[in-house]
């Protein structure tokens, strides 16, 4: 220090400037906030808009698919899904075990999925959870945990009608039957919200309303549940004490085309994503052809009488019960009918006969009256996976080819072919589309035979189900029922089995004006009993008793229901 200088002048000078540079810096920083919030606000309010203001979608949920009484088959209910931000929850990795104990879920199993997509943001943990169960999770406030509404697909009727149904995947889209078929009409669009959320991410506040969610139309369907439930326990309780490999049913409205039931076995219960394997969620009524046997004869015969040539009273000699075509043996299964007419060829099932008819027709004829009624052609229902079957083209044809169509061999086909065929001869000739979906409009089709000739087979297939029929178990009290049997050996690796069949029954009722067609197939029933006319035409008997009935269609046959009632008194006595 300089002698005579003020011991506190210097002091009082750095502390002056040190204060100087202070009052600078926070001159400089109160410029800089004011320049912030005054001038460039915009930067502060969207770096504040980047750590809590988030748009997220807003879920719609899936239309219902309702039964034609307006009963739901298929609804979407609310659930949450829990998701993770890896690099968040990676943060707070000692708070691991707290989360998978809520989950249910290893420790070693989360922090592999952490070690697995380190580098994104978003990863399910577990999707479709209750709503309680979510938010206990979330209540936990563990960093990077987040939840996320969603819709679950749920069939009341369970495995009653899940083939036809189909079911969604975990995004709730469409992935089988009518769930993929009008996927779009039932998918909704979802909507968007900005909001604001807090450090965890938690939704706090609504800010913005950027698009309302829209929710998918319901589909009414065709189906009628009642009777969906009656073919379904038949057909089941028919698989069982058969012994079948698997089985169809199929219940029309003969005006309309609408299917009103339609099942198969076996089945899965579309609640249970575990039951979900192909073999049993196919809709085997559309996708499964087969060689239909004798209930192709009905449509040989209609060849005949369309000819012009035939009559239900001409004469077809099938004597001695057998013959050869091109060294072929066509045979009546040890009978010898002799010389019948038309009708009893129908009654009898004879495939003596119906081949000798076949083959004095032009091939022309017989296929182009077999392509008329459908085979070889899809149905038109527009179902996911249907298949056109098999029909060759006449040109191809040997005689011995000809003669094994004319009763159900060397064709192909599916149920819902075999239901919309007969069904044009409920209706009198006219063809229209099979529909899953309800029709509330009249309906008109394609006139494709002359009206009286399909009356005219209509009444020769009622003598199928009479005391001599071979449909003789297909008869419903108080009705007339027209139909036919058909069993057919089931060909495997290039020929016939000898154990193995297909048991078929078609039929209408009532005949004199047919409202329901109704089409069993049981598929290589093992427990001895094999011919359509003990396997098949019981089931047919079962359903379309009961949805005469529940539909409320009249009698048309009193005095068989009074027999029916004598019979039944005496037994009870």
């Amino acid at each position: 220090m300089k002698r005579g200088a003020e011991p506190g002048a210097s002091w009082n000078w750095r502390s002056a400037l040190v204060l100087a540079v202070f009052m600078l810096l926070a001159a400089a920083l109160l410029g800089r906030a004011v320049y912030l919030q005054v001038f460039d606000e915009q930067f502060l309010q969207a770096q504040g808009k980047e750590r809590h203001l988030r748009v997220v979608q807003l879920p719609a949920h899936r239309g219902m698919i309702l039964d034609r009484n307006g009963q739901p088959l298929a609804v979407s209910t609310p659930v949450d899904s829990i998701w993770m931000d890896p690099q968040e929850l990676a943060a707070a990795g000692a708070r691991v075990p707290q989360l998978a104990h809520a989950l249910g879920m290893a420790s070693a199993d989360i922090r592999t999925l952490l070690h697995q997509n380190r580098d994104k943001e978003f990863v399910y943990l577990q999707r479709g959870l209750d709503p309680y169960a979510a938010q206990r999770v979330t209540a936990l406030n563990i960093p990077g945990v987040y939840s996320q509404r969603e819709y679950r697909r749920y069939y009341p009727a369970g495995e009653v009608a899940s083939q036809v149904l189909g079911f969604t995947n975990v995004d709730d889209a469409g992935q089988e039957g009518l769930e993929l078929a009008y996927n779009n009409w039932l998918q909704g669009t979802p909507g968007a919200e900005r909001v604001i959320v807090d450090r965890y991410g938690h939704w706090v506040q609504d800010v913005e309303n950027l698009r309302a969610p829209r929710p998918g139309k319901d589909l009414v369907t065709s189906l009628d549940l009642r009777v969906q439930y009656l073919a379904y326990r038949a057909l089941k309780q028919a698989v069982q004490q058969q012994g079948a490999r698997s089985g169809s049913i199929i219940v029309m409205d003969a005006k309309t085309g609408e299917v009103l039931a339609m099942a198969n076995q076996p089945s899965f219960n579309p609640n249970n994503r575990a039951d979900y394997a192909p073999a049993s969620y196919r809709n085997r009524a559309v996708t499964d052809q087969f060689e239909p046997g004798s209930s192709m004869k009905p449509f040989t015969i209609l060849a005949a009488l369309i000819s012009g040539r035939y009559t239900p009273n001409s004469i077809v000699d099938t004597a001695p019960g057998y013959y050869k075509v091109a060294g072929y043996t066509i045979s009546d299964d040890g009978h010898d009918y002799g010389a019948i007419n038309l009708t009893t060829l129908l009654e009898k099932s004879s495939n003596v006969g119906a081949s000798k008819v076949a083959l004095s027709l032009p091939p022309q004829l017989l296929w182009d009256t077999l392509s008329a009624f459908g085979f070889g052609q899809l149905s038109g229902s527009g179902f996911p996976g249907e298949v056109t079957g098999y029909l060759p083209a006449y040109q191809a044809w040997s005689r011995a080819r000809q003669a094994t169509i004319s009763y159900g061999y060397g064709v192909a086909v599916t149920a819902l072919q075999l239901a919309n065929a007969y069904d044009i001869l409920a209706d009198s000739g006219e063809r229209i589309a099979a529909s899953f979906v309800r029709v509330d409009a009249p309906v008109s089709g394609q006139q494709v035979i002359p009206a009286p000739v399909a009356i005219t087979l209509r009444r020769m297939l009622e003598t199928v189900v009479s005391g001599e029929g071979t449909g003789k178990l297909a008869d419903v009290a108080g009705y007339h029922i027209a139909g036919k049997t058909g069993t057919a050996h089931i060909a495997q690796n290039g020929s016939y089995s000898s154990t193995d069949y297909i048991s078929v029954f078609c039929g209408m009722a009532p005949a004199s004006d047919p409202r329901l067609v109704t089409v069993v197939v049981i598929r290589e029933p093992s427990r001895g009993q094999y011919y359509a006319s003990t396997v098949a035409a019981p089931v047919f008997a079962q359903v379309m008793s009961g949805a005469l009935r529940l539909l409320d269609i009249p009698p048309d046959n009193l005095g068989n229901l009074t027999t029916a009632f004598v019979v039944n008194l005496g037994h009870s006595s």
